[in-house]
């Protein structure tokens, strides 16, 4: 089992120990990405004036919005890899093959110049 790990981490102007089994690196990493969208929020017309709770969900729903757009990304990514390694064993095929018409017309280009000499 992993070991705990802890950071103490400034969001919003307040001091939090996070814990997990991440690196304190990545704890720091994810705070200071809450810290952003919390600040982006707030230089939005108008946000610091509602209620907690709307401010909270706001943060949450763009939060959320990342998540999925980067999810997207990553199937759009994952899809594009397989299509790339498709068409590098396609492309491998097709060389082989060509090799090998290669090799046998160079058998045949032999043969004839033996015959050649022969004659």
């Amino acid at each position: 089992m992993d070991q705990k790990q802890y950071a103490e981490v400034l969001i919003d102007g307040k001091i939090f120990t996070l814990g997990g089994t991440e690196s304190e690196a990545y704890l720091r990493r994810v705070a200071a990405y809450i810290n952003e969208k919390i600040t982006l929020m707030k230089k939005q017309e108008g946000f610091t004036k509602q209620g907690t709770e709307y401010q909270s969900i706001m943060i949450e729903l763009n939060i959320a919005d990342d998540y999925f757009k980067e999810q997207e990304r990553a199937d759009r990514l994952a899809e594009q890899k397989a299509s790339l390694e498709k068409e590098t064993y396609s492309l491998k095929h097709e060389l082989i093959t060509t090799q090998m018409k290669l090799d046998e017309l160079k058998k045949e280009l032999e043969v004839l110049k033996k015959k050649q000499v022969a004659t």
